[in-house]
């Protein structure tokens, strides 16, 4: 049998989970990006222990990390029957993924600001 830690987050981590919720990710993707920030490498199981997310959430979550392709996935052989095991590692630096929200709410505040200037346009003519 093996034998592991497994992380678990802390209060730091869960501030940068609540900070990453505070721009509008969904509490599973910041949880799920939080938790492989700080591990080499995690399995399911390792990050549904970890993180304290329930195996449809860590499933949906990682479904938004492959899109954006932030996670590398790697399958590593069991002993004896069955499946091979997935293990997955953020692939993008934790710099990279805080750049694309940055860049999501810069864009979002733009398009803000051009329908308040169309606002002031429509009421002065």
């Amino acid at each position: 049998m093996r034998e592991s830690t497994v992380k678990i987050l802390d209060d730091k981590d869960m501030e940068f989970v609540e900070t990453l919720r505070s721009l509008g990710v969904p509490r599973n993707v910041a949880t799920l990006i939080t938790f492989l920030a700080n591990v080499d490498e995690a399995s399911s199981r390792e990050i549904e222990m970890g993180s304290d997310l329930r195996q449809p959430e860590v499933s949906i979550a990682m479904r938004t990390l492959r899109d954006n392709n932030w996670i590398e996935e790697k399958e590593i052989k069991r002993e004896g029957k069955g499946r091979p095991m997935k293990v997955y590692s953020l692939k993008a630096g934790i710099e990279e993924v805080i750049r694309h929200f940055e860049e999501e709410k810069l864009h979002e505040s733009a398009q803000a600001m051009e329908s308040i200037q169309r606002l002031k346009q429509l009421i002065s003519t």
